[in-house]
């Protein structure tokens, strides 16, 4: 059979996070036939991605998308989203922190974004389902396919963080325990078996399944179009154009019945728009014909940008770690939220990708803390430089521009809390110096100068096809992932979030993956 007669019951566009567990559900029904689609390669056997504590050495490699941003308007134009060109996703490249979403987040998503059926009481299900945890708890998994890990408190440094911030009010408290944290710090979980290998979504879904008959997994395969026949009035998604090599010949497969993108949120609103769904101005733009109008497609991208403090210390940092940024500390910077306002990940290496070309100094022996706004109310787009598959998107996450000024407002305060954290004991006995901003950055407008030009993110976007109700035209998707106006397509990714999590969004994007499959299962 030639790849132009290849048809499967379902196509799957994306062996990420989401992807992978779509692809391993689905597959448990031996009389369906899927294919998984990755444009980047296999991961097995390639210890660069499958140690975990090798993951920066995956920033801007041959294993990242490495996606420029547009010009900013208040943040770091030098600033770049990594997203991975691998099986697995972004959980074959990220830092592997594993987060249960808070309740009251996914509550929100079904009562204040009308998602019916992705409230905490109907998904929630979902986590134990996941994983395989050592933390105690009743409510843990304990057989998921994922395995979840509580970091020891083997990093001094660490020790002594989590001991200064009880001094300043901010105690120890469990993570994924049931409850949310709305202002407590500890070492925190993470997806990671305990050989050090990555509890990838690709580890930890599909690779003891790879041989499974039913379940084809095609790497290298680079998806340039969805196809689409109007047959029967309404558009239905029938297949995809790909190619295996930037240059090379189109190859379609079919799809029987469904076809899922998985691509991730800035991908997927692409991939849509290169088909014709999305805004239709945009589209004519670029000379490509409409399918469905849908202005919410590469909207609504929601982050959390991310600031940094570095510390030289008096003594030698350690030399060992299951992934450099062990340490969690969450608190709020106003009275009266139900949810952290402020996140930080403590790091026991000079993270200063972005202060060292700015000309502040480094250290080799630092640790640093990095305050994060969970739920930052700017909001940004994502958009074609062109018609062209190839060419990478326009990123413009148009950082700090709410109009309130809230999401600098939490950074702010976040320097400020990271100093007293660091100036109380016993972790102010490891402090030799502050080398980024420095003692002397203290206005509100020093400050804000200070992480304009040097924030980061935490590589979390999300919110680009979100999902909503039936009647809300900028919700691409209805609650049950499908995409509105194209018979036999849905999207399961963060992309779907209508809202951003308040903590790191992997394993919920994994939640999402098995959702998908229910739904599609549900279905028949």
């Amino acid at each position: 059979m030639s790849d132009a007669d290849q048809a499967y019951d379902y196509l799957i566009v994306g062996g990420g996070s989401a992807g992978a567990a779509v692809a391993a559900r689905l597959s448990e029904d031996a009389d369906v036939s899927v294919c998984l689609l990755e444009a980047g390669p296999s991961d097995v056997g390639d210890d660069a991605i499958l140690q975990l504590d090798r993951w920066m050495e995956l920033l801007e490699s041959g294993y990242d998308w490495d996606y420029p941003i547009e010009p900013q308007e208040n943040g770091n134009d030098f600033m770049r989203h990594a997203r991975a060109k691998v099986l697995g996703g972004c959980s074959s490249h990220n830092s592997c922190i594993a987060f249960w979403a808070p309740r009251e987040d996914l509550d929100d998503w079904e009562n204040e974004f009308g998602c019916t059926g992705w409230g905490s009481d109907s998904v929630y299900r979902l986590y134990p389902q996941i994983e395989t945890n050592d933390a105690p708890g009743d409510h843990h998994g304990r057989s998921g396919p994922v395995h979840l890990m509580t970091v020891p408190p083997d990093d001094p440094c660490g020790v002594a963080v989590l001991d200064a911030c009880e001094a300043v009010g901010i105690p120890r408290a469990e993570f994924n325990s049931g409850a949310t944290v709305i202002n407590g710090a500890n070492f925190f979980q993470i997806n990671r078996r305990p050989d050090g290998v990555r509890s990838s979504s690709s580890v930890s879904y599909l690779h003891p399944i790879l041989d499974r008959p039913n379940l084809t997994v095609r790497t290298g395969a680079w998806v340039k179009r969805i196809v689409i026949e109007h047959s029967d009035g309404a558009p239905r998604a029938v297949g995809v154009e790909l190619t295996d090599n930037a240059f090379g010949r189109t190859v379609t497969l079919r799809a029987d019945r469904e076809v899922i993108i998985s691509a991730g949120a800035i991908d997927t609103p692409k991939l849509l728009m290169l088909s014709g769904i999305g805004p239709t101005v945009h589209l004519r733009e670029h000379g490509i014909d409409v399918v469905v109008d849908a202005p919410g497609v590469g909207a609504n991208l929601q982050d959390h940008p991310e600031g940094v403090i570095g510390f030289e210390t008096t003594r030698p940092m350690t030399r060992e770690s299951t992934q450099w940024w062990e340490a969690g500390i969450f608190t709020t910077t106003v009275d009266g939220l139900d949810r952290p306002d402020l996140m930080m990940h403590y790091g026991s290496v000079p993270f200063d990708m972005h202060t060292l070309r700015q000309g502040y100094p480094t250290s080799e022996n630092t640790f640093c803390l990095t305050p994060n706004v969970t739920h930052a109310r700017s909001r940004g787009t994502i958009r074609l430089r062109s018609r062209d598959f190839r060419d990478k998107p326009r990123v413009d996450p148009r950082y700090f521009t709410d109009p309130d000024g809230h999401d600098m407002q939490v950074m702010i305060a976040g320097i400020r809390k990271a100093r007293e954290i660091a100036a109380a004991a016993p972790l102010a006995d490891w402090v030799a110096r502050e080398l980024y901003p420095g003692p002397d950055t203290t206005s509100d407008d020093e400050l804000a100068d200070y992480i304009r030009r040097t924030h980061n993110t935490v590589y979390h976007p999300v919110g680009t096809v979100r999902m909503g109700p039936a009647d809300d035209p900028m919700s691409p998707l209805d609650p049950e992932l499908r995409v509105k106006g194209v018979n036999g397509l849905r999207v399961a990714d963060a992309s779907v979030f209508p809202a951003h999590t308040t903590v790191n969004p992997n394993i919920t994007v994994m939640l999402v993956g098995e959702r998908c499959a229910e739904l599609i299962a549900a279905k028949g």
